[in-house]
């Protein structure tokens, strides 16, 4: 699928190497004019592909793909034919191929392409992730959205953005975008950003949703009892009502659900469970954590053991001291590591997680059960080392992105899940 657009690439890559774009870019309005042109011209070229699809955008801090996972296990479900792309993978009808290009909603015209696909595949419905970088660069736009939707919102990105202001008005441009052409668009009533959007999208087809309403889901399915999934199933559950889907598929389709890759995954749950998650944002870390405790997996008491890094590359840096906190509060042998680093020292991450330990209160994690394995395989090898019968082993950051991003702009294979393994397997 993407040899399509490859040679259209080349030429957009050599077109901003002209030195006179280069010095038009500096000028403050041209970075917008030329994304937005960008989304204009790949609507134009494929023939704005989206009003003969019925599109489906999922935007949020977290829980977005997900939410795109449940969303779509119900409408296949329902007997619908349906499109895919999320931070995971891009989806076609019966093909499915990893999103080995680190970016959520790729650019350079691959959307439009994507729903062109789709089309030819005579798919009816298409899911995306719609990111608040996507949103920046004029990639939500000329696309014919159906429904609208926002997981939750918490400080993310505040670097790339300017601030947290930015961020969650990126989201409700997105929002706004998808309400001007009277898609209904639904809002996390338990979420603190709740009455914000509310107000700023008065008058506007408004469907809440909570996590409250998911309680009875899934049921017998043990993927789907932690309190983990509860906030993405009620937020399927509602659109796939809109859509039409009755509650007996629903209910089927959340029964059957597999989970999905990287998010909450159990690679082992026996003697000891072993889970990777991509976790990413001091809320989430501190969901992932509660749900995998011992006490919750076991039903007994038992030892939280995590390998925990943050993300280089000058993001998101304000997180980094949080996470520490969260991590020293809840975790009782605690492996710091790599993760993404870019250009950064991993030892200057390491330390600024280490800065948020004073804030945490926790008599069971000791000096000595704290480890610096810069080496993430080794840091993975170690948690599961010293894991015993009836812990949990929390591997968070990476879920499963394909690759580990290091300093020069190389991309090192990465497979969260296939190095947990080997660890198991060596001990």
């Amino acid at each position: 699928m993407a040899d399509s657009w490859s040679n259209t690439n080349r030429t957009l890559e050599g077109f901003k190497k002209n030195p006179i774009l280069k010095l038009l870019y500096k000028l403050s309005w041209a970075p917008r004019a030329y994304h937005f042109s960008l989304a204009l011209l790949g609507a134009v070229i494929y023939r704005f592909p989206s009003r003969k699809i019925k599109v489906i955008g999922v935007t949020g801090t977290k829980g977005k793909t997900t939410t795109v996972e449940l969303i779509n296990a119900i409408l296949e479900a329902a007997g619908k034919r349906t499109a895919i792309l999320s931070s995971l993978r891009t989806k076609i009808g019966e093909r499915s191929q990893k999103n080995l290009f680190g970016n959520t909603m790729p650019g350079r015209f691959f959307v439009q392409n994507f729903f062109q696909e789709a089309v030819k595949a005579k798919c009816e419905y298409a899911i995306l992730e719609v990111t608040s970088q996507g949103v920046a660069l004029s990639r939500h736009r000329f696309i014919r959205w159906r429904s609208a939707a926002i997981t939750n919102l918490a400080p993310e990105h505040i670097e790339s953005h300017g601030s947290f202001e930015n961020y969650r008005a990126a989201k409700l441009a997105f929002l706004k975008k998808a309400a001007g052409m009277k898609a209904p668009i639904f809002l996390n009533e338990k979420n603190d950003h709740y009455d914000f959007f509310l107000k700023a999208l008065a008058g506007k087809k408004i469907i809440p949703f909570s996590k409250d309403e998911a309680a009875d889901f899934g049921a017998g399915n043990p993927v789907l009892q932690s309190d983990f999934y509860k906030e993405n199933m009620a937020l399927a559950y509602k659109v796939t009502r809109e859509l039409g889907v009755s509650e007996e598929v629903i209910n089927k389709a959340l029964s059957e659900f597999k989970g999905v890759p990287g998010r909450f995954e159990f690679v082992q749950n026996k003697p000891f469970a072993v889970v990777v998650d991509y976790a990413h944002t001091p809320d989430s870390l501190a969901a992932i954590y509660k749900a995998v405790r011992p006490e919750e997996v076991f039903g007994q008491p038992g030892r939280l053991i995590a390998v925990l890094g943050a993300a280089g590359g000058g993001r998101d840096k304000w997180k980094r001291p949080a996470m520490g906190a969260i991590a020293a509060e809840h975790c009782d042998a605690l492996i710091l590591t790599s993760e993404d680093p870019f250009d950064e020292d991993d030892r200057e991450i390491v330390r600024e997680l280490r800065s948020g330990f004073a804030d945490a209160k926790n008599p069971r994690l000791k000096p000595e059960n704290v480890f610096e394995v810069l080496d993430r395989k080794e840091a993975i090898k170690k948690a599961v080392a010293l894991a015993r019968p009836g812990d949990s082993v929390v591997i968070t950051g990476k879920g499963s992105e394909p690759y580990l991003r290091v300093a020069g702009g190389e991309k090192i294979e990465w497979d969260e899940k296939r190095f947990a393994l080997e660890a198991l397997k060596e001990k």
